[in-house]
């Protein structure tokens, strides 16, 4: 298969490279910030049927902590979302258009980058994250649309992640709103500093056109705890289908049993790709 075009990512310093993956092609590239002052990899993953010549133009979901997406090597305790093949199979079932699936991975600074509030659980003092919308317009959005035949417009861009990542995935939204029409929140931790997110989010009216919402129900293995997380989900619906979010634009998960971790998300994801992705 020809390579993507040749054309480099803007950055400081830029590298490609490309990964063997048992579906489609996975290429990365080093990405210097400038709002954030670091390098990370951003991982690109090209549907099966991309030629490299960019005649066919593709709806694009863009994932955080992109080292637990595509390879066990590089994911969290080894356990990896299986985008990739996921992807693959939902394009080949025709249950999904196919599309590029852009993951950005983390750095040691992830907390900070991820919590847009000053936070005393997690202890966030430096708080970084209500930088992290024009990290994505600015930074990593325009290279990824210059080098790659992504469609643009909020029904072709979605945004994604779990946990703190799905915590700035919806900060996101709130900040940005117009650009991401789909979105994928994973186990979100919406009690940091005092479940701010959720006064703000009451407030919010431009919602995307289709937003995939999971959790479980043992997260993090204290029963008093995992109800009240829980409850933050279910409050969180509650404010959605309020601004008019009905089963067509909203898909709530509660996994019974359902835990905090890279295998849950995995497992949950045919299912969010599908809902936000369908043909």
């Amino acid at each position: 298969m020809p390579r993507p075009p040749t054309r480099k990512l803007k950055t400081k310093r830029a590298t490609t490279a490309a990964l063997p993956v048992s579906t489609g092609n996975l290429w990365l590239h080093e990405l210097s910030s400038r709002i954030f002052g670091n390098t990370r990899l951003v991982r690109v993953w090209l549907p099966p049927d991309y030629d490299g010549w960019g005649a066919t133009r593709y709806p694009v979901l863009y994932l955080n902590d992109g080292q637990n997406l595509f390879d066990p090597v590089t994911a969290f305790v080894g356990v990896h979302w299986q985008v990739g093949e996921t992807a693959a199979r939902l394009i080949a079932e025709q249950k999904i258009r196919p599309l590029i699936i852009v993951g950005i991975d983390n750095t040691k600074n992830r907390a900070c980058e991820y919590v847009p509030y000053k936070s005393k659980d997690p202890r966030v003092l430096n708080a970084k994250g209500k930088c992290y919308p024009d990290f994505l317009l600015r930074e990593v959005m325009p290279p990824i649309e210059e080098r790659y035949p992504v469609l643009k417009g909020p029904e072709n861009t979605g945004l994604g992640g779990s946990s703190l990542g799905g915590l700035i995935t919806l900060y996101t939204q709130l900040a940005a709103p117009g650009v991401f029409g789909r979105l994928l929140i994973e186990s979100p931790s919406l009690f940091v500093a005092n479940r701010k997110i959720l006064e703000e989010s009451r407030r919010f009216r431009s919602w995307p056109a289709r937003t995939y919402l999971g959790m479980g129900t043992r997260e993090v293995g204290s029963a008093e705890k995992d109800e009240r997380i829980v409850g933050d989900v279910r409050e969180l619906e509650a404010i959605l289908r309020e601004a008019g979010l009905d089963e067509q634009r909203l898909k709530v998960r509660i996994e019974e049993g359902g835990s905090h971790s890279e295998t849950a998300w995995a497992a949950r994801f045919p299912e969010a790709l599908e809902f936000l992705f369908k043909v």
